[in-house]
């Protein structure tokens, strides 16, 4: 079999950060960066996806932190990680990306306090670096998805380059995934 970077390779797993419901005909997985405008902007369309249609799309978010670019996207996933052990990944999430210019350290402390985090627990888990390995896992995943800049959207496997609209966005649904 030849190798094809349009199709995603790697199962979706529980391990995921996955927002909607889970048995739904529609998947959109996003390798993104917290750092990354792009992403930033896509993120109230993929959301929206879901909760316009939550019988039928979920999104299902992975890091893909570019650090030689963004210097704060590695440590802004673990942060995402740490508070989604707590329950709260996609509240994390969203606050980091509405915040993308302020990603140190400090900053990640006053968010996990804003989302009313175990902040102590938050902040030794985020020295130790716990979840250090589950954001390579992700990275990992997307080198092996053929991923190579965020964001990076495939659709129900099949990687999406159109335009990060939801007009576009649907219609691709519609004419690829549900046909």
């Amino acid at each position: 079999m030849l190798y094809d970077d349009r199709i995603q390779k790697t199962k979706i797993t529980a391990d995921d950060w996955i927002l909607g419901k889970p048995n739904v005909p529609v998947t959109v997985l996003e390798y993104g960066d917290f750092e990354c405008p792009y992403c930033a902007m896509a993120r109230p369309v993929l959301e929206g996806l879901v909760e316009e249609n939550p019988e039928m799309t979920r999104l299902v978010f992975r890091h893909f932190p570019i650090k030689t670019i963004h210097p704060y996207a590695f440590l802004a996933a673990e942060a995402a990680e740490a508070a989604g052990v707590q329950g709260a990944f996609w509240m994390m999430h969203d606050l980091i990306f509405t915040h993308q210019h302020a990603l140190e350290y400090e900053d990640l402390l006053q968010y996990a306090q804003m989302i009313h985090l175990d902040v102590a627990r938050f902040d030794q888990e985020m020295r130790a670096h716990k979840y250090r390995d589950e954001v390579k896992r992700d990275f990992r995943r997307g080198i092996e998805d053929g991923v190579n800049g965020t964001p990076t959207i495939f659709i129900n496997g099949r990687r999406y380059d159109g335009p990060r609209d939801r007009a576009a966005m649907l219609a691709f649904i519609n004419a690829q995934v549900l046909a």
